[in-house]
C-alpha cells in the first residue's frame, strides 16, 4: 500500500505534496489540542463548563465564518492558510503558558481560544478549495482523497500522540506539543507555490460578494435542502464527536489515554474510508446510497457508545464513525467542489461551516440541558436515535439522490449551467 501510495503522489506537483505535508501537521496539532483544551476544561469545570465552552466557541464560528469568506477568493490561499496557522500558534503558546503557571480561568480560556476560531475561519474555506488551483480537473477527484489522507494520518496519530503527553506529562506539555506542530505546519504552509491572483479586496465589494455567496445557496433547491438536513445531522452529531467524548471517558473512571484512543479510533476509521473505502463502498452501493447509509450508521453507533461501558466498543464504534464520516465527506464533497464555479467556492464552503457552526452551538446547549437531568450515556443514546430519524431526510431532498449519482465528468460545473443567474 506504502509504493502504490508513493506513486500516486509522485504523479503530483510539488505544491500539492507539501500542501499534504502542511495539512498532516495542522491536523496533526488540532487533535493533540483537541484532546488538551477539552480535558483541561472538563477537568478544572466539569460538564457545565464544557458545555459553555463548545457552545461558545462554535458560536464565535458561525459569525467569523460568514465575515472572513470571501478572503478565500480574492486573496492568496497559501497567505491566509499560512497566517491563520501562525495566529494559531501564538494562541497555543499563552494557552500553555496558562496551564504551565496553573492559571484556570474560562473565560480566558475561550478568548483565547476564539483568536484560533478566527484563524479557522479564513484557514478552512481556503484549505478546502485550495487543491483545485493547485491541480487540474483531471487530477482533481484522486487529489482531494489525498488531501483527506493526509488530514486523516494527522486525525490518527494526534489523538494518540495528544492522549500519551496528557497521560505521562500532563496538560501543559500536550498544550506546548500543539504549539510547536502548528509552527511547523505554518512554515510549511507558507512554501507552497499558488498561481497569482488579482490583488483586489475592496471594501465596496465585501458585501455584495457576501450577498452573492448567501443567496446562491439560498436559491439552489438542491443545496437549500442538502444545507437544512445537513444541519440538523450536526445538532446531533457535533456533541457525539466533541464535547461529550470526555465527560464518557471520565464517566467510566478511564485515564486521558482513553480520550486519545477513542479521537484515534475516529482518525483511524476517517482514513481507512479515505484510503479506498468510500469509494469501495460507492461503487457498489452507489453515492447516494453509500452517503445515506454512512449517516444511519452513524445514529446506530452513538445509541451504541451510549449503552455501553466497554472502552475497547467504545473505541471500534469511534473507528466505525470515522469510515462514516469519510464515506459522507469524499461522496459528497468531491461533487459539490467540482458542481461550485471557482469564483465561489470558498464562499459557498464557507456558508456550509458557518451552518454546521450554528449547529455546533445548539447540540452543545442541547446536550447541556439533557446532561442536568439525565447521563451522558442517556443523552449518547437519544442523540444516536434523532441522528437516525434525521438522516433519513436526504431522502427528500430535491435532486440530492440525482446529483449525487451523476459520474463526475457531468457534476463539474453542473450548478453554474442549472442556475446560471445565480453566477454571472
Amino acid at each position: 500500500m506504502l509504493q502504490a501510495t508513493a506513486r500516486r503522489l509522485a504523479a503530483f506537483s510539488g505544491p500539492f505534496r507539501l500542501l499534504l505535508i502542511s495539512d498532516s501537521l495542522m491536523l496533526l496539532s488540532l487533535m493533540v489540542g483537541r484532546v488538551a483544551t477539552p480535558w483541561w476544561v472538563a477537568h478544572e469545570g466539569g460538564a457545565a463548563h464544557l458545555a459553555l465552552f463548545a457552545g461558545g466557541l462554535a458560536l464565535g464560528s458561525c459569525l467569523a465564518l460568514p465575515l472572513l469568506s470571501p478572503l478565500g477568493d480574492r486573496l492568496d490561499k497559501k497567505l491566509l492558510i499560512s497566517a491563520g496557522l501562525a495566529l494559531m500558534a501564538l494562541e497555543a503558546l499563552l494557552l500553555a503558558s496558562l496551564a504551565q503557571a496553573g492559571f484556570y480561568r474560562l473565560h480566558w480560556v475561550m478568548a483565547l481560544e476564539l483568536l484560533s476560531v478566527v484563524a479557522m475561519a479564513a484557514i478552512m474555506p481556503a484549505s478546502f478549495s485550495i487543491v483545485a488551483e493547485l491541480l487540474p480537473p483531471s487530477q482533481l477527484t484522486e487529489g482531494l482523497g489525498l488531501q483527506k489522507s493526509a488530514q486523516a494520518i494527522g486525525r490518527l496519530l494526534g489523538p494518540a500522540l495528544g492522549g500519551a503527553v496528557l497521560a505521562l506529562a500532563g496538560t501543559p506539555a500536550a498544550l506546548w506539543l500543539h504549539a510547536v506542530l502548528l509552527a511547523l505546519a505554518a512554515a510549511l504552509a507558507w512554501r507552497v507555490q499558488t498561481p497569482a491572483l488579482r490583488p483586489q479586496v475592496h471594501a465596496r465589494h465585501w458585501l455584495r460578494e457576501l450577498r452573492a455567496g448567501l443567496a446562491a445557496k439560498w436559491k439552489m433547491p438542491l443545496e437549500r435542502g442538502w444545507t437544512t438536513v445537513s444541519f440538523l445531522v450536526m445538532v446531533f452529531f457535533g456533541p457525539a464527536i466533541g464535547m461529550l467524548v470526555p465527560l464518557k471517558v471520565q464517566s467510566l473512571g478511564l485515564s486521558g489515554a482513553w480520550l486519545g484512543a477513542c479521537e484515534a479510533g475516529l482518525s483511524a476509521g476517517m482514513l481507512l474510508g479515505s484510503l479506498g473505502g468510500a469509494i469501495w463502498l460507492a461503487e457498489r452501493m452507489g453515492r447516494f446510497r453509500a452517503s445515506l447509509t454512512a449517516i444511519l450508521v452513524e445514529g446506530l453507533c452513538m445509541a451504541v457508545i451510549g449503552v455501553s461501558h466497554q472502552g475497547l466498543v467504545i473505541v471500534l464504534c469511534f473507528a466505525v464513525l470515522g469510515a462514516c464520516i469519510a464515506t459522507v465527506q469524499l461522496v459528497g464533497h468531491t461533487h459539490r467542489m467540482l458542481a461550485i464555479p471557482q469564483a465561489y467556492r470558498s464562499r459557498l464552503m464557507a456558508v456550509n461551516l458557518m451552518v454546521m457552526h450554528i449547529a455546533g452551538v445548539l447540540g452543545p446547549g442541547l446536550a447541556g440541558l439533557g446532561l442536568l437531568r439525565l447521563g451522558v450515556d442517556r443523552i449518547y443514546l437519544l442523540f444516536g436515535l434523532g441522528l437516525f430519524l434525521v438522516g433519513l431526510a436526504y431522502r427528500w431532498v430535491p435532486g440530492y439522490r440525482d446529483f449525487l449519482n451523476l459520474p463526475h465528468e457531468q457534476a463539474e460545473g453542473w450548478y453554474a449551467r442549472q442556475h446560471p443567474q445565480l453566477f454571472r
